[in-house]
């Protein structure tokens, strides 16, 4: 039998606010234990929550960065269970009047087809702490300073077919908060956290499977493994004759497997109700509407400019606008040299190569855009060949110049380019291979095709790389034929 996957993603993102969704405390990550929470924050008898405006501001830039529907009255609500690390008991949420209504977004899959995935809702809600189990034996520490932290939680539509779609999905996400600014997405620290609910059905049926949600997912690489695991449990399950019960289940990537963590709860579960102490929010048309006129250029918008601006394929605009930071070193090396597939060329290949390597962001890079842009220049004006060049980026990447130019001259890198110079050398070479001088004139043009590389390579070998291979090419040629 064939089987269909089917996936919906709710994404839990954590709102880059200087405090926290209802009271003043710090949001500021890696604090002591328990140092960034207040009464409010623990719920005590006599306080009351205030809500944080920011929240709101960011909330509604995602709704209308996903063309969503935005609701001009939505309400806090009370969802009341038990964890140790939710010391009020409840959780301040929204359910039935959510902030942001439904929406879409579009994905580019690994074929370059673009696939609309629903957007259910976004909602605001405050984080729990967290439990902390490694330093307690047989016990359990509780840390509180998350709780109270403003999330935004993205729902999305039972659109997905696949693992690659799910992370195809959640990069877009990660990429649209990080240009709004609203999220950092650190998913190392938690900032950015996805639970994945995940069913499988027959090819071909309408009706959906019973899904199991795994909860709290925190990297691109674990989404892409728990959910194919996921779906051959379920799969060989069903073809053992059982049944797949609807429950929560926790990835463990050391195992590369998942685990039965509880029963699923329902919505009615949680005894939802409006919450008593804060008030229904209201958004007014004009404050949507400047909101609106705030958004900076988004990544599919930026990818359509470089395409045509620039003249870079879908590919590469892709690559290069799938984040903030990574598009605007683009823009700042192709600023400083013109060149828009050389700058292209050299971000996504020896420039990521390095940071991937250094484990860096491209924020991190330890070669400026600047002084990028100016090293391609000395290639295009042909200072330096594109060999030359790996050099010299190695050297500023080591900090051995402040400038491309001040490493070629340190080095005395400057690429050959007189022709009286370079034909010297090539007689040179020329009379030291003249077995192979007489074996190239006499073969057939197949084989002086492979031959040709030879002397190429040795007149590269006796100017150390210097001479400019354009004019080594054109000049062993003539020679050669002469």
């Amino acid at each position: 039998m064939q089987w269909e996957t089917v996936i919906g993603l709710e994404i839990h993102a954590q709102l880059s606010t200087q405090s926290k969704i209802f009271s003043a405390s710090a949001t500021t990550f890696g604090a002591e234990p328990n140092t960034q929470a207040s009464l409010v924050d623990l719920g005590m008898p006599g306080t009351l929550p205030v809500l944080n405006a920011e929240a709101v501001r960011m909330a509604c830039q995602f709704g209308l960065a996903i063309d969503a529907e935005i609701a001009e009255r939505n309400v806090f609500a009370r969802k009341n269970y038990f964890y140790p690390d939710l010391p009020k008991g409840y959780q301040t949420s929204q359910m039935d009047h959510p902030i942001v209504g439904k929406g879409f977004l579009d994905i580019t899959l690994e074929d370059g087809t673009v696939k609309r995935i629903g957007i259910t809702r976004a909602h605001l809600e405050e984080d729990a702490g967290k439990s902390l189990h490694e330093d307690f034996q047989g016990m359990s520490g509780i840390d509180l300073n998350r709780a109270g932290t403003p999330l935004l939680e993205i729902v999305s539509e039972p659109d997905i077919r696949s693992a690659k779609e799910a992370v195809a999905y959640v990069k877009a996400i990660h990429a649209l908060v990080r240009y709004l600014g609203i999220c950092d997405g650190n998913m190392a620290e938690g900032s950015l956290r996805c639970d994945c609910n995940v069913s499988v059905r027959p090819k071909g049926q309408a009706e959906f499977g019973t899904r199991a949600e795994i909860k709290n997912v925190n990297s691109f690489r674990f989404i892409e493994k728990a959910i194919n695991h996921e779906v051959q449990r379920q799969i060989e399950l069903i073809e053992d004759g059982g049944k797949v019960v609807q429950e929560t289940r926790l990835y463990d990537p050391n195992k590369d497997q998942t685990r039965s963590m509880r029963s699923k709860e329902e919505a009615n579960d949680y005894r939802y109700f409006p919450c008593p102490d804060l008030l229904p929010v209201v958004i007014e048309r004009s404050f949507l509407d400047e909101l609106r006129s705030q958004l900076p250029e988004l990544p599919p918008q930026k990818r359509e400019r470089f395409e045509r601006q620039f003249g870079l394929s879908t590919y590469d605009a892709s690559v290069l606008s799938a984040s903030r930071e990574m598009a605007d070193y683009f823009e700042a090396v192709e600023k400083t040299c013109g060149d828009a597939k050389l700058s292209a060329n050299w971000v996504m290949g020896e420039l990521s190569s390095l940071l991937n390597k250094e484990g860096l962001e491209i924020e991190q890079s330890p070669v400026s855009a600047e002084q990028l842009g100016g090293m391609i220049l000395r290639i295009k004006d042909n200072t330096i060949s594109g060999k030359i060049a790996k050099m010299v980026f190695e050297a500023l990447a080591a900090g051995e110049g402040a400038s491309a130019d001040e490493v070629i001259e340190k080095k005395g890198l400057k690429q050959v380019t007189d022709s009286g110079a370079i034909e010297a050398m090539l007689d040179e070479v020329l009379a030291a291979n003249a077995e192979q001088v007489e074996q190239y004139r006499a073969s057939d043009e197949a084989k002086r095709g492979k031959m040709f590389g030879f002397f190429v390579g040795q007149a590269m070998k006796a100017s150390k790389g210097k001479a400019n291979p354009g004019q080594v090419n054109e000049l062993l040629k003539k020679k050669l034929e002469g």
